[in-house]
């Protein structure tokens, strides 16, 4: 099963940037991690920090994997582009955040995204991406689908 992790805005800088909110692991270690865990999943790990390139990908696979878990980064808060790229695909897709989005700042509490995501996890570090995956590798073949 086909599982893309998509990663947004500054999330390449995992590990050495506000390592308080986001840990000292880069993602790219913790991916490692991720493939040794889900030997079931055939994971891929794309990330952008250009908004249009992030939509392109969503374009890309949103018709051909079972499954996108995506942070969008601070993006979440205000792209309707991005919404409106996930409300066009098919592949159902989890929103994940490092941190608790809920426990920060007002603007970051609001998702534009998240009315078009089978659902979201947030604020359990880099475990949200892994409780994502655990969502993708339960689900039976029939369940994947999701249209708003």
């Amino acid at each position: 099963m086909k599982i893309l992790i998509l990663n947004g805005p500054n999330l390449n800088l995992l590990g050495v940037r506000e390592k308080s909110v986001y840990g000292n692991r880069s993602f790219e270690d913790y991916f490692e991690e991720l493939k040794e865990a889900f030997p079931a999943l055939e994971l891929s790990y794309f990330q952008s920090n250009t908004e249009g390139t992030l939509i392109d990908k969503l374009h890309e696979v949103g018709f051909s994997y079972k499954g996108i878990v995506f942070n969008a980064g601070a993006y979440t808060h205000t792209s309707v582009a991005l919404s409106d790229a996930i409300r066009a695909i098919d592949t159902p897709v989890v929103e994940v955040h490092i941190s608790n989005v809920y426990a920060r700042e007002a603007w970051r509490q609001k998702s534009m995204i998240a009315p078009y995501c089978k659902g979201s996890i947030s604020g359990f570090g880099l475990e949200s991406y892994r409780l994502a995956l655990q969502y993708f590798e339960r689900l039976k073949p029939k369940q994947i689908g999701f249209n708003v």
